[in-house]
């Protein structure tokens, strides 16, 4: 992996994410690289794939982003379903959104409120967020 890049979160292009979550394979982290500088990224390192792997997207704005993958003569994949959930042997709740912004922690929280109060064991498993302290 050569890269992440930025788009969603404003101000976190030219961070790392951190070798402690990278993996040792990364001693130095994995460079956070502004997204329009995407096809200079793909020329530069040798890119032989680039991966979309976050979902609050329009289909017109995948399809924009795959275009340039491609143009630069690059595979273009995003991951599905199988590479990206969590296998549990316990019962699991979903809570998704389509956006960012439109309240998924808040629901979260109630429902994790509401399954304690009806007697449940509950954890809430939350993909990490570079917007604070990456390995905290």
């Amino acid at each position: 992996m050569v890269a992440f890049t930025a788009n969603q979160i404003p101000g976190i292009a030219g961070r790392s994410d951190p070798s402690s979550l990278a993996s040792r394979l990364y001693p130095e982290g994995i460079p956070i690289e502004e997204e329009k500088n995407l096809e200079g990224l793909i020329k530069e390192k040798a890119v032989k794939e680039c991966v979309l792997s976050y979902s609050t997207l329009s289909y017109n704005t995948v399809m924009h982003l795959a275009s340039r993958v491609l143009a630069a003569g690059t595979k273009f994949s995003k991951l599905g379903v199988e590479e990206t959930m969590l296998k549990s042997l316990k019962p699991a709740v979903a809570v998704v959104v389509v956006r960012t912004g439109c309240g998924k922690s808040q629901t979260t929280r109630r429902v994790m409120e509401i399954l304690r109060d009806l007697g449940k064991k509950v954890v809430s498993v939350c993909h990490p967020m570079p917007d604070g302290d990456l390995e905290r």
